[in-house]
């Protein structure tokens, strides 16, 4: 394919991820009253627990309209990703050969769950975050939250966690079409567990270290595995080419 070509098709199958995303949304939209209550209810707990207020405070005329409508582009992005994730990973299939496109939707059907499972730890871990920053609070005073910079903390974890969870399957794409070998996923879980902890650290902006770990243990595990994957892909396609060498020595001696 040329150049105009693969950016014909780049741009037919972002509008595909666009339409699927929007028509997520509009559904996202209609159980947005769900999800707010939802989200405020971290508050609610700290509320009864101190026996003080923490209500969410819309603070403009077109807040509560965008505060719906940043809900419902969140449920549309998470709800739809069996589509885009589809559609970045058929956008590779083209330039791969036919043993590289088997493994290509392999991965699709891994980062899907993933992604989704990280969505859900990202969401399960939201409220213990909301407690700890809630608690340097002073005694005594009232904590107004803005209704669109709460939610839309809570909403990029939410995708950023989710996002984190789909990074290790994309490195053992990488290993599997020969760009990134096993032992140099290996000899740099150093650098990715750094860059594992400081991930975490932006998403989880709180004194809490446990807040951290509860995200980065995951992130950790998925890594490793992935590397793991790698190695023994790597130890397979070596045996496959000794004993393919060795055919063709013994070809060639008779």
């Amino acid at each position: 394919m040329s150049l105009g070509q693969h950016l014909v098709e780049l741009r037919n199958r972002l509008l595909i991820s666009a339409a699927a995303v929007l028509l997520f949304a509009v559904g996202g939209f209609l159980v947005s009253d769900f999800v707010i209550d939802q989200i405020q209810e971290p508050l609610n707990q700290i509320a009864k627990a101190t026996g003080s207020t923490a209500n969410l405070n819309f603070g403009g005329v077109g807040t509560a309209f965008d505060v719906r409508l940043q809900i419902a582009i969140v449920i549309g992005i998470i709800a739809s990703s069996p589509v885009w994730l589809y559609q970045i990973f058929a956008f590779l299939v083209p330039g791969l050969t036919k043993k590289e496109k088997r493994y290509t939707f392999g991965f699709f059907f891994s980062a899907v769950p993933l992604f989704l499972g990280g969505c859900i730890s990202g969401w399960l871990v939201f409220p213990h975050i909301v407690q700890v920053l809630n608690s340097f609070v002073p005694e005594g005073t009232l904590n107004l939250v803005e209704a669109k910079e709460y939610l839309g903390f809570v909403l990029k974890l939410v995708l950023a966690v989710g996002v984190a969870f789909v990074l290790p399957v994309f490195l053992v794409l990488l290993n599997f079409v020969g760009v990134l070998s096993g032992m140099s996923i290996i000899k740099s879980w150093r650098w990715a567990i750094i860059g594992i902890f400081v991930f975490c650290a932006i998403a989880t902006p709180s004194a809490d270290v446990g807040s951290m770990f509860l995200l980065a243990a995951p992130m950790i595990v998925l890594y490793l595995v992935a590397a793991a994957i790698a190695i023994w892909h790597d130890k397979i396609v070596n045996r496959r080419a000794e004993a393919l060498s060795a055919d063709l020595g013994g070809a060639a001696t008779a």
